[in-house]
């Protein structure tokens, strides 16, 4: 205890140093640990003897599948399936050592406090960042070698083997990038787990919550790799270079959240876990009801929608403008997308059809009499269709730390600046674009940028919490205040928006044609 207050004071006399100096001292003291970790994993032969098996046998059995299967799809004259084949298996030859990192990774913390050695760990000098950093970087690095050693062994079997295999280089960068980001998003997110349960067992339970979204990572990179049409670009996969900035961005959250949460004192003395599910629904009521920050219930229904919904709109300036930003992104670029000459439609202003109907009055008899039964169906059909959108990019946004709203939502967006250029293109008059959009739009619109906010937020506040405040009470406030402008916005826009889009829509649009 004295040589830690020693060390305080030492470190609280010291003059402020540089951005870059404070830096290069962070990561220094984060190796100590780091050598030490790495060290001790190289001395238990648990961790050893698997590396060892899927650095030096896993490729030649992998070697041994690509040229079988080759040969098999060769006779049947499907040679480009068989060699998409190889590239899957040098980052299938590259994962499986990795996956040895997430059991390192969850025995980070929670396996040095069963094996009682966390006390003196946390009673050095090093701050909680340094000794996150160290202890993230030991559990990566054994399992890292074994990958790249299993990859580099696979590669000179391909090379020099029967099959010949002659890739591009980008395409060999990008394997070895994901199984990088894959390393780091296991690793990061394991050692998360680590430092917030307390048994080993419970860690390896709460290890599926990474083990299948990477199994489902991996299956749609697979699917890339066997249909993308850039496959043989110099440039590699386009889709690839995507998924790895985004991984690494989860990666970024993960640090964050792992560092922003870590607690020396609460992780000595918490020692079983218990989950108060009246507690939680109660807080989470709270913020249902609450009017201001202090969680003052409102009087009555008139003043809970209109100050309660107020105060709860204010706390998303920030997001929302992010949200804007990315929608308006996604229909530029849609719009974009449609101008390229390789994606245009073959659209031309043929009129025959409308022609057909010799007045207006054809064209309102001929709609209401094909769909006036059903408007009632179709009303509940679009509800339905947007509410299930919002939902699962809520549910998503909670797993992904508000990433999947800003990619599942905007993609209509996207696909209506698509369609406006090529009514542009086409030289139709873009009034019908217009009446198509506008009269439910109006409506619909905001609401799903509300909706996409409410997830984002839901998702990001996980990584960064407002001052003062704890994950948990973070947390349970963003998902009151969603819960809250779901029943008094979302909803009944929602129902509003899909009346105007049966009944005044196709008004519109008829009155256009």
């Amino acid at each position: 205890m004295t040589s830690t207050a020693q060390s305080n004071t030492d470190m609280m006399n010291e003059k402020p140093k540089s951005s870059s100096s404070s830096v290069f001292t962070t990561l220094s003291n984060a190796l100590i640990i780091t050598r030490r970790e790495v060290r001790d994993s190289f001395r238990d032969w648990r961790i050893i003897a698997p590396i060892i098996i899927l650095t030096f046998f896993f490729p030649f059995l992998a070697q041994d599948v690509a040229g079988r299967f080759s040969n098999f799809l060769q006779d049947f004259g499907a040679e480009l399936i068989g060699d998409r084949l190889i590239p899957f298996l040098l980052m299938i030859v590259g994962f499986f050592p990795i996956s040895i990192s997430l059991v390192i990774a969850l025995e980070t913390f929670v396996g040095e406090k069963e094996r009682r050695s966390l006390e003196p760990l946390l009673s050095t000098p090093l701050t909680n960042t340094e000794l996150y950093i160290g202890k993230t970087l030991s559990a990566m690095i054994p399992p890292l070698i074994a990958s790249f050693g299993g990859m580099a062994v696979y590669l000179i079997t391909l090379l020099g083997g029967q099959l010949q295999w002659r890739p591009e280089p980008a395409l060999i960068l990008q394997i070895f990038l994901l199984t990088i980001v894959q390393a780091l998003v296991m690793v990061t997110g394991a050692v998360v787990v680590s430092s917030q349960t307390t048994s080993t067992r419970a860690a390896n339970l709460l290890a599926s919550f990474i083990i299948i979204p990477m199994a489902l990572i991996i299956n749609g990179e697979s699917f890339i790799m066997f249909i993308a049409p850039d496959a043989d670009s110099p440039s590699g996969i386009g889709a690839l270079w995507a998924i790895i900035l985004g991984m690494f961005i989860v990666v970024m959250l993960l640090l964050r959240i792992g560092n922003s949460i870590f607690n020396r004192e609460e992780l000595l003395g918490r020692t079983i876990d218990s989950l108060n599910l009246r507690n939680t629904i109660k807080n989470i009521w709270t913020w249902i009801v609450a009017v201001d920050d202090d969680g003052t219930p409102a009087r009555n229904i008139v003043h809970w929608y209109i100050r309660g919904t107020a105060y709860s709109l204010s706390k998303l300036k920030t997001q929302a403008l992010i949200t804007v930003m990315v929608f308006t992104i996604a229909f530029i670029g849609g719009y974009g997308i449609g101008l390229q000459p390789e994606w245009q439609l073959p659209l031309t202003q043929d009129t025959s059809d409308i022609d057909a109907y010799n007045t207006t009055e054809d064209l309102f008899d001929n709609f209401f009499g094909t769909v006036g039964n059903q408007q009632v169906s179709l009303v509940r059909f679009v509800i339905w269709q947007n509410a299930r959108v919002l939902i699962a990019a809520t549910l998503l946004g909670m797993f992904s730390f508000g990433v999947a709203p800003l990619i599942l939502t905007p993609i209509v967006y996207a696909i209506l600046g698509y369609v406006l250029s090529q009514f542009v293109i086409a030289g139709f008059d873009i009034s019908i674009f217009l009446a198509a959009l506008l009269p439910h739009g109006v409506v619909e619109i905001p609401v799903i940028l509300l909706a996409t906010v409410l997830a984002f937020r839901l998702g990001v506040v996980m990584t960064k919490p407002p001052k003062g405040q704890t994950v948990g009470r973070a947390w349970t406030m963003a998902f009151g205040d969603t819960v809250k402008l779901w029943i008094t916005l979302v909803v009944p826009g929602l129902v509003l928006a899909a009346v105007l889009e049966v009944f005044l829509t196709p008004l519109m649009v008829v009155a256009a044609l």
